[in-house]
């Protein structure tokens, strides 16, 4: 008989088991791998932390090799954990694929990739344009938002500049936190630990954060990291012992702080003046007048009675934009740790081509205005154009 003609009989199969229940192991859940930093869609450009995790956990030791890559190109390849290591992304913002392959140990493989966005809405400048980040508030205190690129006018000099770039939101910022660990810091330490991790959570998971601890001596505690556990981690090793190099932080805080594009801040927290610095008063105030970061000083206890400490904290705040907040009780501190993640969160940065490009070291006034109210604004007051610095 033909294919065509043959006929199939339906066959019924009952199968009866008795006893106990059979059951089938559980399947193992297939391993992956996702990328930590950068976060999709974040702006990224100078150095650039590559962290990813195995998921589910507990399966490091299965791995064989992880690779990171971007743009096409090989960064690092890491046989254990933590699957971390740098990439420079260069000095423009541009977008870029980061991608990250798991090789396991039997065979078999994971890839993750994450897209980063470039700078669509700032024109480009060139090396020795200024940078101002600017507050504006009205006369209630309430930050000012969305106000348009054509409502801000700089003035260097009393001459008016052409406004080259603006932003005001999904701006990266790089931060640098200094911590007095000083011996007076013994009894206020356990609040300073708390205020601090809940400053350092606030900020963004993609903001790069450098965390400094600072006595006789200065520590790095975590460089650059853009995660919040990183972060609390570091704030946990922090023990009160010595002197206090306050002049020597503020010269390397802004020293450590990148020249990617985008908002920069250091925040120095002190109990105390200072005792130990190798450099000098002039020289502190002299780098924080060459720079374009937003320095914020807290004082703690001591910091409110010493007079002359709190006005030289208030005045290098001023003249960079930022603000000198002072607290009698270290319970207070994190309150004022949540006004200057506030302030940063209501920045607009402004970006000119000053007509004067000497590099003559003369300080230069700077004043904005802000057009549609009677508003309050908030930015360096000046800075110094000084050969061989950026």
């Amino acid at each position: 008989m033909g294919v065509v003609g043959r006929r199939h009989a339906l066959v019924r199969v009952v199968v009866i088991v008795t006893g106990a229940i059979c059951l089938l192991p559980a399947q193992s859940p297939r391993p992956g791998v996702r990328i930590l930093s950068p976060e999709a869609g974040a702006i990224v450009s100078g150095e650039v932390p590559l962290k990813a995790e195995i998921a589910p956990a507990g399966l490091d030791d299965q791995i064989r090799e992880v690779t990171f890559s971007a743009d096409g190109r090989e960064v690092c390849r890491l046989t254990g954990p933590p699957f971390e290591c740098t990439w420079d992304a260069g000095a423009d913002v541009s977008e870029h694929t980061v991608r990250v392959v798991a090789r396991f140990k039997d065979g078999t493989r994971a890839v993750a990739n994450v897209r980063t966005k470039g700078l669509g809405y700032v024109d480009r400048v060139d090396v020795d344009a200024i940078q101002l980040a600017v507050v504006v508030t009205d006369h209630d205190g309430r930050f000012v938002g969305n106000l348009p690129r054509e409502a801000f006018r700089v003035f260097e000099d009393d001459r008016l500049q052409s406004v080259s770039s603006f932003a005001s939101e999904n701006v990266p910022l790089e931060l640098v936190a200094a911590l007095d660990v000083s011996q007076s810091m013994t009894d206020a330490i356990p609040k300073v630990k708390e205020a601090a991790k809940a400053f350092l959570s606030a900020l963004g998971a993609g903001e790069q954060v450098t965390l400094l601890a600072f006595n006789d001596n200065i520590f790095t505690l975590a460089r650059r990291a853009t995660g919040p556990d990183a972060r609390l981690r570091a704030v946990e090793r922090l023990a009160p012992w010595g002197g206090t190099a306050l002049y020597d932080v503020i010269i390397k805080g802004i020293d450590l702080l990148g020249r990617r594009p985008g908002r920069r801040a250091l925040v120095v927290f002190t109990d105390g003046e200072d005792q130990s610095s190798r450099s000098t008063l002039e020289a502190a105030k002299g780098r924080v007048e060459s720079t374009d970061a937003t320095v914020y000083a807290v004082g703690l206890g001591r910091a409110m009675q010493a007079r002359s400490l709190r006005t030289l904290l208030e005045s290098l705040a001023d003249v960079s934009g930022g603000r000198g907040l002072f607290r009698d009780d270290p319970e207070e501190l994190e309150r004022a740790f949540g006004e200057i993640v506030r302030d940063l969160s209501n920045q607009y940065l402004i970006g000119y081509q000053p007509t004067n490009q000497r590099r003559d070291g003369e300080w230069r006034r700077l004043r904005v205005e802000v057009a549609g109210g009677d508003f309050k604004v908030r930015h360096r007051l000046g800075y110094r154009l000084v050969a061989g610095e950026p």
